[in-house]
């Protein structure tokens, strides 16, 4: 006789869930989530859960939007899926169009993929390439330059870039070698400086490891703004701004990995808009399909682009494709979802709701244990200490940032720490009421934690 499992006990049976011991998992009782309404899911008992991390960082208007499910209907009735290798399609030509037209300036060519990693991945080896292609002698090019902290992607080449230890570490054998400056981490700064009164150590250090190093680096590969994964870590004002400047001083390419911080994760559309910076690549992902669809593109510049463009007999080709790239339901779906950013005003609305969170993150500033408070926008990262005069990090073994998340969880919101950091990114159309309640509930949660 054939056992009979819940569902539950079979995800357990067969499923390795993302970034997770399993062990954990397994021994302990977990949700499975059924459906979503707004800003809320619906687990299998019938039980309700803000959505606190927009289902990692992607959900923008909502979960069940009425436009966006009928834009993927709508495009179903036509086709789901047809290559790119040889063909075109509607939507993806489409789309490729209008985020010409919504990004930096500069940026007019566009190439999918199907996430953030294989879009960083992408920009690595056009940037790469591109070196190898022009007839101008500017070194090898053959290494990037990143940061500390940083987090690009789970793929190989997009692991090489990173610099998060716990996640990156143990692949160490396999990556290429990369440069890394360190990260603008301003609450524990590597020159020991004090926030708002340093000198601008980091920028000094990334010039002079440039200015060393400018004929091997092919680009400088950086989140703007905020190193998500990383600890949502808060670069100061001017930074991205002069990392530009240095990367046209020493003839070295910047690519901005925007998949976090894009599609009006920082308060405007993009990232970069915050210092006017135009990269010469720039990665998006995540939001750009209102979080319905896997889908992702890698922008970059006609320069770029004609260091490709040319005779079949070259072999300049740029050798990289998905098979679902520029898929029809995704990028129809990204279509609605960027229609839906100017119908709705999505940008405007979002000043008045950044600023209630602001000021409701004041009062968490008196609690015991919260040392650093890092906002951008609709992106927040609270980070726990043992001790808040000596900044001492909570042993990790301890697990606050989890525990917090698991009290938040009880009463009735899903988010999810990065360590001791207790990360909330809640979807761009939360209501203020919504908000004001789920970071009531964020700053219960952190007071039972630990006090």
């Amino acid at each position: 006789m054939i056992e009979e499992l819940s569902l539950l006990e079979k995800n357990k049976k067969y499923v390795w869930q993302p970034f997770t011991q399993m062990k954990e998992w397994v021994e302990n009782e977990q949700l499975i989530i059924e459906r979503g309404e707004g800003v809320k899911l619906y687990d299998t008992e019938g039980n309700s859960y803000y959505d606190g991390v927009s289902s990692i960082w992607l959900n923008v208007h909502g979960h069940q939007k009425k436009e966006l499910n009928d834009a993927i209907k709508e495009q179903l009735e036509k086709i789901s899926h047809t290559t790119m290798l040889g063909l075109a399609n509607v939507p993806a030509t489409e789309l490729a169009e209008k985020l010409v037209q919504i990004t930096p300036e500069g940026l007019n060519k566009v190439f999918y993929s199907d996430s953030g990693s294989t879009a960083v991945e992408i920009g690595l080896k056009m940037a790469f390439q591109y070196w190898q292609q022009i007839d101008e002698d500017c070194g090898s090019k053959d290494k990037f330059i990143t940061l500390k902290n940083a987090y690009h992607g789970d793929t190989v080449g997009s692991v090489s870039v990173g610099g998060v230890d716990l996640f990156h570490k143990i692949y160490r054998p396999l990556l290429f070698d990369s440069l890394k400056a360190p990260s603008p981490y301003c609450y524990r700064c590597s020159f020991g400086e004090e926030e708002g009164k340093c000198n601008f150590s980091c920028i000094k250090e990334l010039e002079r490891m440039m200015k060393d190093h400018h004929r091997e680096i092919a680009a400088l590969v950086i989140e703007p703004l905020v190193q998500g994964a990383g600890g949502m870590i808060t670069a100061p004002k001017g930074y991205l701004s002069k990392a530009r400047e240095l990367c046209d001083k020493y003839n070295i390419l910047m690519l901005t990995d925007e998949v976090a911080v894009g599609f009006g994760r920082t308060g405007k559309m993009f990232a970069c808009e915050h210092e006017g910076v135009s990269p010469d690549i720039m990665t998006v992902a995540k939001g750009i399909s209102g979080g319905y669809l896997p889908i992702s593109a890698t922008l970059t510049t006609d320069e770029i682009y004609n260091a490709f463009y040319d005779d079949y007999a070259s072999q300049k080709t740029f050798f990289h494709g998905h098979s679902f790239t520029g898929n029809p339901l995704a990028a129809a779906v990204s279509l609605a979802n960027i229609d839906l950013f100017e119908k709705e005003e999505i940008i405007k609305k979002l000043q008045d709701k950044i600023k209630l969170a602001q000021n409701k993150l004041e009062s968490f500033k008196e609690l015991k244990h919260v040392g650093d408070i890092r906002q951008q926008g609709l992106m927040v990262g609270i980070e726990l200490v043992k001790d808040k005069k000596s900044k001492e990090e909570y042993p990790w073994e301890q697990r606050k940032g989890v525990k917090v998340c698991m009290v938040a969880r009880e009463k009735g919101m899903i988010i999810r720490p990065l360590g001791n950091v207790v990360v909330f990114m809640p979807p761009l159309c939360s209501t203020k009421e919504e908000l004001t309640e789920m970071l009531e509930i964020i700053y219960e949660s952190i007071v039972e934690v630990t006090e």
